[in-house]
């Protein structure tokens, strides 16, 4: 079994301390700690699980020479953590068989923050947030929504999937994991309550906001119409300067026309090359590529780097930005 060994353990938690407090009536905060430079580095990899295939094991590796360079701090997971519907239970072999014989370079034994895909919630979506899998693997947390604060950045992570309407009004043959969810509206009206609280009380540098599923897209997916009319207003109205995304197997950025938000889509961890671009919706974008790979977001507290990568490594973008510009912008 390569890569990672539970004796491992302490010295990740010496590296990654997490505190967990209350921030609200749902939101749990973890306090990540950093190198103290006032920098922060991390990756971000979305729709990966697939046992090592589509080039996932691949893209894995180019993870670990970038994430080697650059010292990273932590992973992210923009969702569909396992494919095709999710975990069984906590002891199904995909979670070592596409997570922890997958990203198996020294970099990469960092803490990996996950948020729940689609394809998540089509299997046992309570086994992947259950504490059980930290005993296979320590790297591993995963919640439907929570907040990191990593002293220069805020990362917010949001449970997108019950936002969306379709998977509860036409599910076809897809049968979804909906524990702890129902009612969905109300479920939904909660969360966005308890975030935009977090933001409006957030003192951070930089907010970031994760979600699986995107705002902006021209990709397959698209828009998601219930984010774009519930969520983003409060990106908005409390100067959210990133929302991070999978869910479209690609990469992308785009840029709001209404506020400094970049979207940043990671959804390439494995299988792409899916061929379809909406060009009647390309207001903003700024960079797509439709095969695999990932990303990286450097900050400090007067600027921000973001890198999009492919399967070799090969850097395919590059966006820069001060603080204080990113701000003016409107």
């Amino acid at each position: 079994m390569g890569g990672y060994n539970k004796t491992m353990a302490p010295v990740l938690v010496m590296v990654s301390l997490l505190i967990i407090c209350g921030v609200s009536a749902d939101l749990v905060r973890f306090e990540q700690t950093t190198k103290g430079d006032g920098t922060l580095r991390f990756l971000v990899v979305g729709d990966w699980g697939r046992r090592g295939e589509y080039n996932q094991s691949q893209v894995a590796s180019q993870m670990g020479r970038i994430g080697e360079e650059m010292d990273i701090d932590f992973v992210v997971s923009t969702g569909d953590n396992f494919y095709d519907n999710g975990l069984k239970d906590v002891e199904d072999p995909n979670f070592v068989d596409s997570f922890t014989n997958v990203y198996t370079p020294k970099s990469l034994q960092k803490q990996w923050f996950s948020v729940l895909g689609n394809h998540d919630y089509r299997g046992n979506a309570e086994a992947q947030l259950s504490p059980l899998l930290r005993k296979i693997d320590c790297r591993w947390l995963c919640l439907r929504s929570f907040i990191v604060n990593a002293e220069v950045a805020e990362l917010l992570f949001v449970d997108t999937s019950p936002f969306v309407e379709d998977y509860f009004t036409n599910p076809g043959d897809h049968v979804y994991d909906w524990r702890g969810v129902y009612p969905p509206k109300t479920y939904t009206s909660h969360l966005l309550k308890d975030l935009e609280l977090a933001l409006k009380n957030s003192k951070a540098t930089w907010k970031i906001v994760v979600g699986h599923h995107a705002i902006r897209s021209v990709s397959h997916h698209g828009d998601t119409q219930e984010l774009v009319d519930r969520l983003l207003p409060i990106l908005e109205a409390n100067e959210v300067d990133l929302y991070v995304n999978g869910h479209d197997h690609c990469l992308q950025r785009i840029s709001d026309t209404k506020s400094p938000i970049q979207f940043l889509t990671s959804g390439a961890g494995s299988k792409a090359w899916r061929g379809d671009v909406n060009t009647t919706n390309e207001q903003g974008l700024e960079f797509f590529y439709d095969g695999q790979g990932f990303m990286s977001v450097e900050l400090s507290p007067s600027d921000v780097a973001v890198v999009f990568y492919d399967v070799f490594g090969a850097i395919l973008h590059r966006w820069t930005m001060f603080k204080s510009v990113l701000h003016s912008i409107v």
